[in-house]
């Protein structure tokens, strides 16, 4: 196993990795709207998070060289199911190989971001 790291996603706030790589596959954490400089969350609602969530997934992707067409499964959590559409809106534009995806509402998310989103990815 191999751990994955970069500084152009924002650092664990926890006691986990952004990443591994085992045997052929990608697992990451949940990478959120969050700017990767200050680890502060972007401002503008949820689009503008969930752009900022794809851009920190796209670094952890790079970083262990697979990308978006690669993805297998995702896991998305959002803090308010009335963002569905307007995530949905943004999600498509970068998966668009359509992984299996499991979509949830959950309760609170860390920092109060309004989204979050794991991911499996082939590498070869």
């Amino acid at each position: 196993m191999k751990r994955i790291s970069t500084l152009k996603a924002p650092s664990a706030i926890g006691p986990y990795s952004q990443g591994y790589v085992a045997g052929d596959f990608l697992f990451t954490s949940g990478q959120g709207g969050l700017n990767p400089v200050d680890g502060t969350v972007v401002e503008g609602g949820i689009v503008a998070q969930a752009e900022q969530t794809m851009k920190n997934l796209g670094e952890l992707f790079k970083e262990s060289g697979t990308d978006f067409t690669k993805v297998v499964k995702t896991t998305c959590f959002l803090a308010d199911m009335s963002d569905f559409e307007a995530f949905n809106a943004v999600y498509e534009r970068y998966f668009t190989e359509k992984p299996a995806r499991t979509c949830v509402a959950v309760k609170k998310l860390p920092l109060e971001i309004l989204c979050e989103v794991e991911a499996i990815a082939y590498l070869g």
